[in-house]
């Protein structure tokens, strides 16, 4: 049976570290770190996810805003709104909830962000950097998995074969180059690529953000093989589960990620490390650049 890789606590000690360097902070009288998340729209998933943040930021002592507009908000008005966040020397991270109503251009949106405050990873210019190697904010939901990686050992990928099921920007395509940045082979699949299961079955890493309840089995996974569970899905039951079939593919996986408590609570750890790093960096305090 495969060693199950528990997001949930990893993300606990990242907490605690953070909470630790806030408090110390805090004793010394210092403007604490501020992030705002903008919400446009009562999107189900978002709302949860919000608050989520929300709860995070409060446990470890970081300042949060959450900014509700109707979904009737337009884009030049959620511009204006950024635009004000980009210019308050108080407020460290922006993060603009995806995904937005129809009647706005993401793209728009998310390139109005101040790449000093994208604290989520979003911009242009910081998936550059990224793509460069150079210091920068990493999108969170990559930069966890590479962490649960390091937290299993898994600190130098060369010569390891490492697949990627799903192109998103959020995801696949970050997670993927990531990958190639630890000196990884990289295998990206996607909806139009024949005979997946062959190319799976060669993955000594495989991280799998498709969309899709319990697609992956275990006649997909390579004996041994680190299987990372990005998908949120529910099945026929309203059942939470991911985009692998956990209870089969955990018999022929040397590890695994559940869901819930695998990947998603180290995409908010994530968000609150990049944001206290903008604070760091923007007053001038030295950080630990992993």
């Amino acid at each position: 049976m495969a060693n199950v890789i528990y997001g949930s606590d990893i993300a606990k000690q990242v907490k605690k570290d953070l909470r630790l360097r806030i408090m110390k902070l805090k004793n010394e009288q210092k403007r604490l770190p501020k992030l705002v998340v903008v919400l446009v729209g009562e999107h189900p998933a978002s709302v949860s996810y919000v608050k989520g943040k929300e709860k995070a930021c409060h446990e470890i002592g970081m300042e949060n805003d959450l900014i509700l507009l109707p979904a009737t908000t337009s884009e030049d008005e959620l511009l204006q709104i950024i635009h004000q966040l980009n210019t308050d020397t108080k407020v460290d991270g922006i993060l603009v909830q995806l995904p937005l109503p129809a009647h706005m251009d993401e793209h728009v949106i998310l390139h109005a962000i101040d790449p000093k405050k994208d604290v989520d990873g979003f911009h242009p210019v910081n998936v550059g950097k990224m793509l460069l190697q150079e210091p920068t904010f990493l999108s969170c939901t990559p930069k966890g998995i590479i962490r649960m990686l390091e937290e299993i050992g898994m600190t130098d990928l060369s010569g390891k074969q490492a697949v990627v099921l799903g192109r998103s920007n959020i995801v696949g395509k970050p997670v993927a180059q990531l990958l190639l940045n630890h000196n990884a082979t990289v295998t990206i699949c996607h909806s139009k690529t024949e005979d997946i299961k062959s190319i799976t079955k060669r993955a000594d890493i495989l991280v799998v953000s498709v969309g899709k309840a319990r697609l992956v089995k275990r006649d997909w996974v390579k004996p041994g093989a680190v299987v990372i569970d990005v998908g949120i899905n529910r099945d026929d039951q309203n059942k939470l589960c991911g985009d692998v079939d956990f209870a089969n593919v955990s018999e022929v996986a040397g590890y695994i990620t559940p869901v819930p408590k695998g990947v998603g609570p180290m995409t908010i750890a994530m968000l609150l490390e990049n944001t206290l790093q903008s604070y760091e960096q923007r007053e001038h305090v030295s950080w630990d650049e992993r």
